[in-house]
């Protein structure tokens, strides 16, 4: 039976015929069965959503890294850091890195900082400045850290990204030794040769 598994409101999942709708080889039913294990535990979902990173589509290994985000176990930590650093699409490794920084802020930075030093892909990296950028209590200068890198890059999409991290350390950090050596990474950025990276550094530099 071709047709993807359904879960009625107030019904337990079908896990059985959740998993094989999703090791079927065939997206159409996987990703479906995927956003069914919302409904599960965090205990059942994991190994559903750990055998969906193990299929060949990528956006089937994807859905099932940002489930791994939401269904949080040792297991699904694992599996992530092993994607983050060996899956052969960006998207997927990109998902990954979200994923692992809703594990916290602490724990994922050594895992994310080392990613972003290695992984060129421009989506990767947008994914996890952005990822880490949303969180609260992040520490400002692990930020700082990673815009330096972000701002040298080739692909202007992630010196874009690393120009808004400045201009947000400079806006929070004012008066601060921090703020001031983002202002500096700042300046040079009004002569780049993409738009969007002088208009991002600009208003990063009027913000303070």
């Amino acid at each position: 039976m071709a047709s993807s598994p359904q879960t009625p409101p107030g019904d337990a999942p079908d896990l059985d015929a959740l998993r094989e709708a999703i090791g079927s080889g065939d997206p159409t039913r996987a990703m479906p069965a995927l956003t069914q294990l919302r409904f599960c535990s965090d205990e059942e979902a994991v190994p559903l959503l750990v055998l969906g990173t193990q299929q060949q589509a990528f956006l089937v290994r994807s859905l099932s890294c940002s489930g791994l985000g939401y269904k949080r176990t040792d297991q699904g930590w694992t599996v992530l850091e092993q994607l983050l650093s060996s899956d052969e699409d960006a998207n997927v490794r990109a998902e990954a890195a979200n994923a692992l920084v809703s594990y916290g802020v602490v724990r994922s930075w050594p895992l994310l900082r080392a990613a972003f030093g290695a992984d060129g892909a421009w989506l990767v990296r947008c994914s996890i400045l952005s990822g880490l950028a949303e969180q609260p209590e992040i520490n400002l200068a692990w930020l700082l850290e990673l815009a330096e890198i972000a701002i040298a890059d080739g692909d202007g999409t992630v010196r874009v990204s690393g120009a808004e991290i400045l201009g947000r350390i400079v806006r929070e950090s004012q008066g601060v030794p921090i703020g001031e050596q983002a202002r500096a990474l700042l300046q040079p950025l009004q002569q780049d040769q993409d738009h969007r990276v002088v208009a991002a550094a600009l208003n990063g530099l009027q913000g303070g």
